[in-house]
């Protein structure tokens, strides 16, 4: 069942047969975690690059006053890890944690890398996908950097309407960049 979740998602960049989507599968490992539960944890090692089949993420950096800083909040059909840490073998800067029970498909970067070098299919779907991310976080940034909290939440509502219920409000003022209370104001 979670293969065809994933296969449904790879299919929407690029299409693999029978025998190429079970050579691709084959490179994944199926995980599951508790809510609360650590997936990364700053100054580890973040060797994997998770798929999310089920359940809602929180990835985040603290500052050394403490603050927490919500990078991105990754929900089914959403990739994840701490793309420096996974893509240079340092230690990881973000904590990533498990706002519900979470499923996920990872591969390792290792196994990304034979992936890629054994399916050009393969390559192309990763590439996309790393494109589109770069592209969203892009638009994440500007819009903390140019909008009100007002347009910030009215954006975040319209393009994550299902997220709202699922995720403490207190997380989504963190994301938003504003304070719980200027949270529930924007909310009425």
């Amino acid at each position: 069942m979670e293969l065809d979740f994933l296969r449904a998602h790879i299919h929407q960049i690029v299409c693999l047969t029978d025998e190429e989507f079970e050579h691709a599968a084959s490179f994944f490992t199926r995980r599951k975690y508790k809510k609360h539960q650590y997936i990364i944890q700053a100054g580890d090692t973040a060797s994997q690059e998770h798929f999310v089949l089920k359940g809602i993420v929180k990835s985040s950096y603290t500052d050394h006053e403490g603050k927490e800083y919500i990078l991105q909040l990754a929900m089914e059909e959403w990739w994840f890890s701490d793309p420096n840490a996974f893509n240079t073998g340092t230690p990881a800067t973000l904590n990533v944690d498990c706002i519900e029970d979470t499923e996920t498909l990872s591969i390792s970067f290792e196994n990304k890398e034979k992936l890629c070098a054994s399916s050009r299919k393969m390559e192309y779907f990763f590439r996309k996908k790393y494109t589109t991310g770069n592209m969203a976080l892009q638009k994440r940034v500007l819009a903390l950097l140019s909008n009100n909290a007002g347009e910030r939440y009215k954006q975040w509502r319209n393009q994550y309407p299902t997220l709202q219920k699922r995720i403490p409000k207190t997380l989504i003022a963190s994301y938003l960049g504003v304070t719980r209370e200027t949270l529930s104001r924007l909310s009425l």
